[in-house]
């Protein structure tokens, strides 16, 4: 995730680790440089709900785009300023500005989490491990938590749910699946998983209701809340890409 500094992955030891990051810890924001931090489709719906822009113009101002899994699904990263710092857009001498809604990743660090979801499974498999870096003061605070703990106080449940549904799309297709992808399909998966407002114009200023049985509570969800929305987007990106029964289509009957 941070390439400004060496970090070395470790085991957690007993489930308990020391640290706090705190405004008088002499490394303060310094872990906030030159991060290739990788963006998901929740981390994106609260920055730019926090930020009041839409999902578009938050990505054309703040992020960049690399191509991944095995070299053909488009990732979302954030674009640290343009500075000697390389510094993270949303942090000044106070800290960082987007707090209450700072990415997963943020909110995780220094634990790293590997996760993957295979389908039908309903909880994800994961591993925490701590991830220390050469700066990094944090760790000599008299501070102790269980990884339950820092999951709880650094909000990260919320964070893990809707993020594992999206990962499980990443993680358990076979990689021949998604390098048959044409173009059309491949901007669809980035339209639905990056880029809400415009997911939601797709949605109600196409035909695409009258080809798709959606109930009318899913309706009014879908207009006003962008949590059912992206939930609704990951359904349709596992119809659309992947040909899977996730959306019933009018006239035709179902199993």
């Amino acid at each position: 995730m941070k390439s400004f500094h060496s970090e070395v992955l470790q085991p957690l030891s007993g489930n308990i680790f020391q640290f706090a990051c705190l405004p008088d810890v002499p490394c303060f924001t310094q872990c906030c440089r030159d991060l290739r931090l990788i963006l998901t489709p929740y981390d994106i719906l609260r920055l730019k709900k926090h930020l009041a822009m839409t999902s578009q113009a938050f990505l054309k101002k703040y992020t960049r785009t690399e191509i991944q899994n095995s070299g053909f699904l488009p990732t979302v990263l954030l674009m640290m300023k343009d500075n000697e710092q390389k510094a993270c857009p949303f942090v000044d001498r106070e800290g960082c500005t987007v707090y209450d809604d700072r990415p997963g990743a943020c909110r995780t660090y220094p634990l790293g989490r590997a996760a993957s979801k295979v389908r039908g499974q309903e909880q994800a498999n994961e591993q925490y491990f701590m991830v220390r870096e050469d700066h990094c003061r944090g760790f000599e605070q008299e501070r102790f938590w269980t990884v339950e703990q820092w999951l709880s106080h650094e909000g990260l449940h919320e964070y893990n749910h809707y993020n594992d549904l999206w990962v499980e799309i990443m993680t358990s297709r076979h990689p021949a699946v998604i390098k048959n992808l044409d173009q059309t399909k491949i901007g669809m998966f980035f339209l639905a998983s990056y880029n809400l407002d415009e997911f939601r114009r797709f949605i109600f200023e196409s035909s695409f209701l009258q080809k798709f049985l959606v109930s009318n509570e899913e309706i009014i969800a879908l207009r006003i809340d962008d949590s059912a929305l992206m939930l609704f987007a990951i359904k349709w990106i596992k119809f659309f890409l992947f040909g899977e029964s996730s959306l019933k289509v009018h006239g035709k009957q179902q199993d």
